[in-house]
């Protein structure tokens, strides 16, 4: 792993795995680069491809900001009656640009872009923001910031209520367990969960990082506007079990971009299950041809 600091001041830690053609994976809310399923990115180097994950500000062992987030309850509140979240200080076109920014630190003019649940909305602002350096996209299990689509599920604040400022370091690890059993559709693995969640709580524990990150996506703009000019192939993946991010989200994604694919699959949730890898990994790279092709094909 690797740290480069951008113009703007912010300093990513990124690790760089395979060769081939440039693909940059975006994380999703609270997530660190290690949160990435290691043998998804291992197919993803099989298949040709040169990785970039990394961790997005205030995450990890990137740059952590210092500005005071609203409280999660007003935060959430604000995304329940479909509001705007008020006093951020960045947003998630802050964070495309970090994203940006990377790529022009590493010698790149252009990448292939997944992103994954708050990581797909930071690749769709990528794509809309900096459309020469996106070669194609693809955003997983995401939404397109309207508040109508791709909310949270009832069904879910019914089980574990609406969601709580971050506990204590030493509950970590349980309260990880007990949001992931339930977003999980099919495919819930307590032990790699377990083992992923005190990885995670060992390299960085930063709470406070996950709330201004949940800020930054309630004071961001719809992007279904600029979504409809989207040139870039994209594919857009969500489970039909999704009970963070409703399939809606993925559903209006898809709409709004012209000629894009949608792959949805009827046993997952919020995560990117192994039996639904190989699946995954080969629409990515038929996506990514149809950028090779140019056609759209």
């Amino acid at each position: 792993m690797a740290q480069v600091t951008l113009p703007s001041g912010i300093t990513i830690e990124y690790e760089r795995r395979g060769s081939g053609e440039p693909l940059l994976l975006v994380m999703g809310l609270g997530g660190q680069l290690i949160d990435w399923p290691v043998e998804f990115v291992d197919r993803l180097v099989e298949a040709g491809f040169d990785v970039v994950l990394y961790d997005n500000r205030d995450v990890g062992l990137s740059t952590k900001t210092d500005w005071e987030p609203p409280s999660v309850r007003k935060t959430v509140i604000s995304m329940l009656m479909r509001r705007p979240v008020k006093g951020v200080e960045y947003t998630v076109d802050d964070m495309a640009d970090d994203g940006a920014g990377l790529m022009d630190a590493l010698g790149f003019e252009s990448m292939h872009v997944v992103g994954m649940s708050r990581g797909g909305m930071i690749s769709q602002a990528l794509t809309i923001n900096h459309p020469t350096k996106v070669r194609s996209l693809c955003s997983v299990m995401s939404n397109t910031g309207d508040r109508r689509n791709g909310g949270i599920s009832l069904k879910l604040i019914r089980a574990m209520g609406l969601p709580k400022p971050p506990g204590s370091k030493e509950t970590a690890v349980e309260d990880s367990l007990a949001l992931w059993r339930h977003i999980s559709g099919d495919h819930f693995d307590a032990d790699e969960t377990r083992q992923r969640a005190e990885a995670g709580l060992e390299r960085s524990w930063y709470p406070d990082g996950v709330m201004r990150q949940a800020a930054a996506i309630g004071g961001s703009d719809d992007r279904t506007a600029g979504l409809r000019n989207v040139k870039a192939p994209s594919l857009v993946i969500h489970g039909l079990k999704d009970l963070l991010v409703a399939p809606s989200g993925g559903m209006a994604t898809a709409a709004a971009i012209p000629d894009s694919r949608l792959l949805m699959f009827p046993d997952m949730g919020h995560n990117l299950p192994e039996p639904r890898q190989d699946e995954m990994v080969a629409a990515i790279v038929r996506n990514t041809l149809r950028s090779s092709a140019g056609d759209g094909a």
